[in-house]
């Protein structure tokens, strides 16, 4: 473990402190930003449905849509309350001495997996409801 200029441990070193709070504001961010594209996502299925009863236009559902717009929704709402929560766990471990320790599995591998799987979802609904 690599030690501060100052003799200072690592765990009551403040940068390490402010870090995890940087990060903890860069999840706020995210979950916020899947929570805005949810929005837009499940209110553009009504839109085309009104676009679709003012004139001569295939029929459009906003079904599906408004599933993965919800979706999202709740992702950025999981999202959030996860941050919270490892953040607070990981205070309390950098309190007691315990040195960062990633593992593979970390909330951004989830939560990327989860974006790319609504991703293609998404893409599936495109190119199939188009017809």
């Amino acid at each position: 473990m690599i030690e501060p200029h100052d003799g200072t441990p690592p765990a009551m070193d403040p940068r390490v402190g402010l870090a995890a709070e940087r990060t903890l504001l860069a999840w706020v961010r995210t979950g916020l930003a899947l929570m805005g594209f949810g929005f837009v996502v499940a209110r553009f299925g009504l839109f085309l449905h009104e676009i679709s009863a003012t004139g001569p236009a295939p029929d459009t559902s906003s079904g599906l849509s408004l599933w993965i717009g919800g979706g999202m929704v709740v992702l950025g709402i999981v999202v959030n309350v996860g941050a919270a929560v490892q953040h607070i766990s990981l205070l309390r471990r950098l309190e007691c001495g315990e040195p960062y320790r990633t593992t593979i599995w970390s909330m951004g591998v989830a939560v990327t997996l989860l974006v790319a799987a609504i991703g293609m979802v998404m893409t599936a609904y495109l190119f199939l409801g188009s017809h």
